[in-house]
C-alpha cells in the first residue's frame, strides 16, 4: 500500500479541497461541529450557510454547553435532521458538566470509545474527529469512502463489518489526516455515482470494479411516499398559535398544529408541499379565527422570525401572509 498511499497523497496536495476551513484547524470543537453539520448535508450548503454563523454564535463548547436549545435549534433552522442539533447540544452540556466537575474547560475526549458514549455521535463520526482532530490512524466511513470499497473490491452488497475490516487495511497510518480526507474527495469528485473519472483516480491501478463502476455497490431502489396533513392556524387577536413540537420528527421546534379534521369554522387558504429525504409533505391550510384565547402561546409574524420553526412552517406563514394582504 507505500505506493498507493504516495499515489493518494499526491493526487490531495494537487486537487483535494485543503482549503475546508476545517480542515486548517486544530481545535477539535469545529471539527466535530463539520462532522456533524455534513451528515445528510452537503459541503457546500454546510460551507455558505450554517459553519461560519454558528460558530460566530457558539465559538467554543463551553458557549454552546451553555446556550439554551432553542438558540440553537435556530442557528440550525434550515439545515434539517434537527436531532443532530439536539444531540450536539446535548454532548456539549454533559462535556460541560464534566469540565466544571474537574475545573477545566470541557473539551471533546480523544479516545473513539469515550466519543462513542457521546449523544448523537456514532460510530463514522467518532472516527472521523480521532482521525481529523487527534490524527490518530484509523479510517472514516462516509457514503463516498463507502462506494470507493465497494468498487475497488467489486462489492455489490457489502455488510458493514467487512467494510471496516477493508479500511483499517487501508488506511494510511503515518498520515491518516491527509488519507481519509483525500478518500473523501476521491469519492466526491472522482468516484462519483453515475460517471466516475477512473482515468484520474490514484486509486485506478488496484481497483477490481473499473471496468464496470456502476456495478458497485447495488443501486437500492425506494420510493418517496407522500404524507397529507390538515394544518390549523389558529388567530386571535392578529397573533398566531404555535406548539412546542414533540416525538421525534422536528422535536424542540415551534410549529402550527395539525388536525385529522378541519374544525367547523376554518376555512382553508391554500397548500404547501416540503420534500424531506424519506418523504413528501403536503399540507392543506386551514384558519381558524378564535373569540377567546384557546391555546397556550401566540405570536405575530415578526415574533415568528426570531423562534426556531422548520422550513415548512415558514412556507405557512408566507402563505397566510399572502392571503390576509390580497
Amino acid at each position: 500500500m507505500k505506493s498507493i498511499h504516495e499515489k493518494i497523497h499526491k493526487w490531495y496536495k494537487t486537487h483535494g479541497r485543503t482549503d475546508l476551513p476545517w480542515r486548517t484547524v486544530t481545535d477539535p470543537y469545529p471539527i466535530y461541529l463539520s462532522e456533524v453539520m455534513l451528515q445528510q448535508t452537503q459541503v457546500k450548503t454546510v460551507l455558505e450557510r450554517y459553519y461560519f454563523p454558528f460558530l460566530e454564535a457558539f465559538p467554543t463548547l463551553k458557549s454552546l454547553g451553555e446556550a439554551p436549545l432553542d438558540a440553537v435549534l435556530k442557528h440550525w433552522e434550515g439545515l434539517g435532521y434537527y436531532n443532530r442539533a439536539k444531540n450536539l447540544h446535548k454532548a456539549a452540556q454533559v462535556l460541560l458538566q464534566k469540565g466544571q466537575a474537574q475545573g477545566i474547560a470541557p473539551t471533546l475526549p480523544s479516545d473513539i470509545d469515550t466519543l462513542f458514549k457521546l449523544p448523537g455521535i456514532g460510530k463514522n463520526t467518532a472516527h472521523a474527529i480521532a482521525a481529523f482532530a487527534f490524527r490518530q490512524p484509523v479510517p472514516v466511513m462516509e457514503a463516498n469512502v463507502k462506494r470507493i470499497l465497494c468498487r475497488l473490491h467489486r462489492l455489490r452488497t457489502p455488510d458493514e463489518k467487512r467494510l471496516w475490516k477493508l479500511a483499517y487495511g487501508m488506511v494510511d497510518k503515518e498520515n491518516p489526516f491527509d488519507y481519509n480526507q483525500a478518500m473523501m474527495d476521491i469519492g466526491a469528485t472522482l468516484c462519483i455515482p453515475k460517471d466516475p473519472k477512473c482515468d484520474l483516480c490514484p486509486l485506478e491501478s488496484i481497483c477490481k470494479g473499473k471496468n464496470t463502476p456502476r456495478t458497485y455497490p447495488l443501486k437500492k431502489k425506494r420510493s418517496v411516499p407522500t404524507r397529507e396533513e390538515h394544518i390549523m392556524i389558529s388567530v386571535y387577536n392578529d397573533r398566531l398559535a404555535l406548539t412546542k413540537r414533540s416525538g421525534k420528527f422536528l422535536h424542540g421546534l415551534w410549529g402550527f398544529a395539525s388536525a385529522e379534521v378541519p374544525l367547523c369554522a376554518s376555512e382553508p387558504i391554500g397548500e404547501v408541499s416540503h420534500a424531506y429525504t424519506h418523504f413528501k409533505l403536503k399540507c392543506k391550510v386551514w384558519v381558524h379565527h378564535e373569540l377567546e384565547p384557546e391555546q397556550e402561546s401566540y405570536f405575530t409574524p415578526e415574533e415568528i422570525k426570531d423562534l426556531a420553526v422548520s422550513k415548512v412552517d415558514e412556507k405557512i406563514v408566507k402563505l397566510y401572509l399572502d392571503t390576509i394582504q390580497q
